[in-house]
C-alpha cells in the first residue's frame, strides 16, 4: 500500500455527482489545473446530514416537510465549510471542486495536484483524502421462472400491484426514457409518484422535457470527474441520463419493467416481458459511460444524490477491477458511503462480478451489501440443421428457418475472382462482402467459420449477416473453428435463417459431408460446386425443462478476501444467487453494448450485472410487504428461504472452468452460492428474521485490527463510543463463516418472529456438521410468538487439522410451515 499522511491510492469499479466550483489564480484567467493534477475525493470528520439527524429518515412514510427542510439546511451548510476548507488552504492556486458530498458522506471531490492533497491532508478537520479511481460495469421467461406470477405477485395482488410505493435506483450508464418497459401509460389503477421521493429529472441534449413520468420518476447524471480528466466527449458519451450503451436499460427492467410488453427482435416476436416487481417505480443516475466506464467521484455523488432523494433500494451492476488495499476492504469510498445508506434505510443490492470460477474472486466485500452471483434458468431457445445425408445437427441462433433445402457453399469456395486466402486470410468469416462473388453464394447457405476473433469483439455475427443479405444468400451457417473450442455460444438474433453450430464434433461432421461432395474440375482440379445441401430448422421456439439453476462459470466465488492480502474475512459472499444467464431486458436502441443487439429494443444478456436486478425486484415486493424491515432484514427475508436444489430436486451445481463447463460442475458451496438460489414467494414469508443495525456494523468495523483512525476517517465516529467490538462471525448474519477455528467457538445469533400469524410457533433446529467440526445449537427446540426474539447459542469445535473449506448447514423447521435455513461454513481447522 502506498501512503503519505492520510492520503491513499487504490483502483476500484464505480462512479458520482453535484455542482463544480473553478478557482483559478488572477494571473492565470485561462489555466484550469496543472498537468500533474488529479481527481481526490475528500473527507471531512464532521458528520454528514444523515448521521446528523439519525431519527429523522426520508425512508419513514411519517417523515415531514420540516424534518426535510432541517436536513437541507444542514447539507447547504456542509457544502459552505467545504468551499470555505478550500480557499483557506489553496488560496490563489488553482483548483476546481466537481462535488459536495453531503448527505451520506461529509466531504468533497476536486481536481487537485499530490502537494495540495497532502496539505489538506494536514488540516485539522480532515479525515482522509483518496485517489479518484476507475469503475466499470459487472425478461421473457425469469418471472415464470421464480415462480412469480402465481406466488409472490398474488401475495400483492397481482402483478398490477407488484411492487407499488417502491422507489429503486439504478447507478448505472442511464436509461432509454421511450422504452415501453418505462411508461405509465399502462392500464390499471393511479399510479402517484411516492410523496417521500424529492428526484428530479434533468432535462438536457438527449432527454428532453416530459421523459419522466409516474414510472420513471427521476433522472440524472453525473460525469464532474470524468469531465476533469477530459475523456468524455459530450456528443458521444450522451452527457444525459439517456442510455447510450444499454446496460442501465437493461437492468432497470429487469427489476421493475412494466409487465407484458411484447419482446420484438429483428423482426420475431418472442413473447413478453416483465420486470420482477413491475409496479415499482424507477429512478436514474447516470454514472458511467458507454466510451470509458466510470470514476468512483461520480459513483459516490451518484448514490448520495440517491440517498437524499428517498429511494428505496439501491442497484449496482457493476464493481471494482481489483481489491481496495488497506487494512480491510470494507474501507473504501463506496462501500462506506453505502453503509450510510444501509443506516438511512436503503437496501443496497450488488453484483458479485464476472470474475469466476476461481476461488476469492469476488467484486462486492461488505457485510452491509447484499452480493449476488449468477445461475442458469431453464429456458433454452435451440435450433438445427438438416443435411442432405440427413444427419440433423444442433446448434443455437435466434432465426428463422429455410423452408426447403438449399445448397450449401464454404466462404473460402465463393472468392470473386482475384482474391485469395493470402489477400484475406480471415475470409472464412464472412466479414467483407467485396471479398466474394454473388453469382457463387445467390440462393445459397452460406457457410462460415467462428472463430476467436468473434469471441473477442474483433468479428461480429451481424457484420456476416450483413455479408450474406449483400450476396443474396438464403441462410447463413457458422460451424466452430478449433481455436473457438470451449466457448460457449449464444442464441444471437439473426434476421435470415441461420445457425451457429457450438460442438466441435458436429462442425467437423458438417465440414466432412460439404467436402465429399465437391466436384472438382478434372484437367485443373479446381472447385466448381458441391453437391451437398442442407435446411436449416430455425430456433424461435424456446424449449424449458433443463435442469436449473446452476452457478455460471463467470459468477465471482468466495471466500470473501478481508484485505488485498487475500486474508479470508468471516463473512460469507456471494449472498445469493439469481438468473443471469441468457436474459432478456429493455435495449437502448442506440447502444453499443453489444452489436448483436444495436437497433434493437430488446436484447439478450449475461453476467451478475443481470443477476442483481432479480433480486433488487423481489426486494421492492418485500419492501412493499414490510415497509418497515431495516435493510438486514430484507437480506435475511431473501437468504434463509433461498432453494437449495435445482428444479429436479437434485442439488444446485456449479460450473468451474470457462472451456466445457459443464463437464466439470459440482455441488455448488456457500463459496459458489451462498445461501442459495433466490425463492421469490418464500422470501415475502420468512417466518423468522435475522436483524442488524448500523451499531453492529460499526462495532464490526472497530473490531478489526488497527482500524479506529480509519472509522474515525470514513465516518466522524469514534471506536471509543461504542462500548465493545464484533467480530465478523458474531455479526448477526443469516450465515456463519468462520476463517480460522481454534479449539472451540461459540456465536451467537437473535431471530425474531415476523410472520403474520398471531400465534406461536415452534421451531425444532438440525443441522449438518462441516467436516472436521462439530456443531450443537442450543435450545434445539423453542416456541416464539409474533414479534417475539429469540437468542441461539451456537458451538462449533475443531476435531481435527484442516486447511479445506468445509461446509454445513443449520436449519429450523417451524410448526405452522416455516423453514429457516444458514450456510455454515469453517475454511482453517485447528483442534486443541
Amino acid at each position: 500500500m502506498e501512503e503519505s499522511s492520510s492520503l491513499v491510492r487504490f483502483l476500484f469499479v464505480l462512479c458520482l455527482f453535484s455542482s463544480s466550483v473553478l478557482c483559478l489564480d488572477d494571473s492565470n484567467q485561462n489555466a484550469a489545473a496543472s498537468s500533474s493534477s488529479a481527481v481526490y475525493i475528500v473527507t471531512l470528520k464532521d458528520p454528514p446530514s444523515v448521521h446528523s439527524f439519525s431519527s429523522v429518515s426520508k425512508h419513514s412514510l411519517t417523515s415531514t416537510s420540516s424534518q426535510t427542510y432541517r436536513i437541507w439546511n444542514r447539507s447547504a451548510s456542509i457544502t459552505r465549510v467545504h468551499d470555505s476548507l478550500l480557499r483557506k488552504v489553496l488560496r490563489k492556486e488553482n483548483y476546481i471542486k466537481l462535488y459536495s458530498y453531503h448527505y451520506l458522506i461529509n466531504g468533497f471531490s476536486a481536481v487537485i495536484t499530490q502537494e495540495q492533497a497532502v496539505r489538506l491532508a494536514a488540516r485539522e478537520e480532515v479525515d482522509n483524502v483518496v485517489l479518484d479511481f476507475p469503475v466499470k460495469k459487472a425478461t421473457t421467461h425469469t418471472p415464470q421462472f421464480l415462480g412469480l406470477p402465481r406466488g409472490a405477485w398474488l401475495h400483492e395482488g397481482g402483478s398490477e400491484y407488484a411492487g407499488e410505493g417502491v422507489v429503486i435506483g439504478f447507478i448505472d450508464t442511464g436509461i432509454d426514457p421511450t422504452h415501453p418497459s418505462f411508461s405509465d401509460k399502462v392500464p390499471g389503477h393511479s399510479y402517484p409518484v411516492p410523496p417521500r421521493f424529492t428526484g428530479v429529472c434533468e432535462v438536457t441534449t438527449g432527454f428532453p422535457a416530459g421523459s419522466c413520468n409516474r414510472k420513471l420518476v427521476g433522472a440524472r447524471h453525473f460525469a464532474e470527474s470524468a469531465l476533469s480528466r477530459g475523456v468524455l466527449n459530450s456528443s458521444q458519451d450522451d452527457a444525459s441520463p439517456f442510455d447510450g450503451e444499454g446496460h442501465g436499460t437493461h437492468t432497470a427492467s429487469v427489476a421493475a419493467g412494466n409487465h407484458g410488453v411484447p419482446v420484438v427482435v429483428c423482426g420475431h416476436h418472442l413473447g413478453n416481458a416483465s420486470g420482477m416487481a413491475p409496479r415499482a417505480h424507477v429512478a436514474i443516475y447516470k454514472a458511467l459511460y458507454k466510451r470509458f466506464g466510470g470514476f468512483a467521484a461520480d459513483i459516490i455523488a451518484a448514490i448520495d444524490q440517491a440517498a437524499q432523494d428517498g429511494v428505496d433500494i439501491i442497484n449496482l451492476s457493476i464493481t471494482p477491477n481489483r481489491r481496495p488495499p488497506g487494512i480491510a476492504t470494507f474501507f473504501n469510498p463506496i462501500d462506506m458511503a453505502l453503509l450510510s445508506a444501509v443506516k438511512a434505510g436503503i437496501f443496497v443490492v450488488q453484483a458479485a462480478g464476472n470474475t469466476g470460477p476461481a476461488p476469492m474472486s469476488m467484486s462486492s466485500f461488505s457485510p452491509w451489501i447484499f452480493t449476488v452471483g449468477a445461475t442458469s434458468h431453464d429456458r433454452v431457445y435451440t435450433n438445427s440443421i438438416i443435411l442432405g445425408n440427413n444427419v440433423t445437427i444442433s446448434g443455437v441462433g435466434l432465426a428463422s428457418g429455410t423452408r426447403t433445402m438449399h445448397k450449401l457453399v464454404l466462404a473460402a469456395h465463393a472468392l470473386r475472382n482475384g482474391t485469395t486466402i493470402m489477400d484475406a486470410i480471415y475470409i472464412g468469416e464472412c466479414q467483407d462482402s467485396s471479398s466474394y462473388d454473388q453469382k457463387l453464394v445467390h440462393g445459397k447457405i452460406l457457410v462460415c467459420s467462428y472463430t476467436v476473433r468473434f469471441i473477442l469483439g474483433v468479428s461480429t455475427i451481424k457484420q456476416a449477416l450483413i455479408t450474406a443479405k449483400n450476396l443474396t444468400a438464403a441462410g447463413l451457417v457458422f460451424y466452430m473453428d478449433p481455436s473457438a473450442t470451449g466457448f460457449q455460444m449464444t442464441s444471437t438474433p439473426m434476421d435470415i435463417p441461420g445457425i451457429l453450430i457450438s460442438s466441435p464434433q458436429d462442425s467437423l461432421a458438417l465440414l466432412q459431408y460439404y467436402n465429399t461432395s465437391l466436384s472438382r474440375d478434372n484437367a485443373s482440379g479446381k472447385i466448381v460446386g458441391s453437391a451437398s445441401v442442407a435446411r436449416i430448422v430455425g430456433g424461435m421456439k424456446p424449449t424449458y425443462g433443463i435442469t436449473a439453476p446452476k452457478v455460471m462459470y463467470f459468477s465471482a466465488r468466495g471466500p470473501d478476501p478481508e484485505d488485498d492480502s487475500f486474508q479470508d474475512a468471516d463473512v460469507m459472499k456471494p449472498n445469493l444467487v439469481a438468473p443471469g444467464n441468457s436474459i432478456w431486458g429493455a435495449w437502448s436502441p442506440l447502444g453499443i453494448g453489444t452489436s448483436d443487439f444495436q437497433g434493437e429494443r430488446f436484447a439478450m444478456e449475461s453476467g451478475t450485472s443481470m443477476s442483481a436486478p432479480h433480486v433488487t425486484g423481489v426486494a421492492a415486493l418485500i419492501k412493499q410487504k414490510f415497509p418497515h424491515f431495516t435493510p438486514a432484514a430484507i437480506g435475511s427475508a431473501l437468504s434463509t428461504t433461498a432453494s437449495l436444489k435445482d428444479r429436479k430436486g437434485n442439488p444446485i451445481m456449479a460450473q468451474h472452468t470457462v472451456l466445457n463447463p459443464d463437464a466439470t460442475q459440482t455441488p455448488a458451496t456457500p463459496f459458489d452460492m451462498g445461501s442459495g438460489s433466490v425463492n421469490a414467494t418464500a422470501a415475502l414469508d420468512p417466518g423468522l428474521i435475522f436483524d442488524i443495525g448500523y451499531n453492529e456494523y460499526m462495532k464490526f468495523l472497530c473490531g478489526i485490527n488497527g482500524s479506529s483512525p480509519v472509522v474515525l476517517n470514513y465516518t466522524g465516529e469514534s471506536c471509543s463510543a461504542y462500548n465493545s467490538s464484533l467480530a465478523a462471525s458474531d455479526l448477526n448474519l443469516p450465515s456463519v463463516t468462520i476463517a480460522k477455528l481454534v479449539g472451540t467457538r461459540t456465536v451467537l445469533r437473535w431471530v425474531t418472529n415476523i410472520a403474520s400469524t398471531v400465534a406461536n410457533e415452534t421451531y425444532t433446529v438440525g443441522w449438518m456438521a462441516p467436516d472436521s467440526v462439530s456443531v450443537k445449537v442450543s435450545p434445539a427446540k423453542f416456541t416464539i410468538g409474533k414479534g417475539q426474539t429469540r437468542v441461539l447459542s451456537l458451538v462449533f469445535q475443531a476435531m481435527k487439522n484442516g486447511s479445506v473449506a468445509s461446509f454445513g448447514r443449520i436449519g429450523m423447521v417451524g410448526d405452522r410451515g416455516h423453514v429457516v435455513n444458514i450456510p455454515v461454513t469453517v475454511i482453517y481447522k485447528i483442534a486443541v
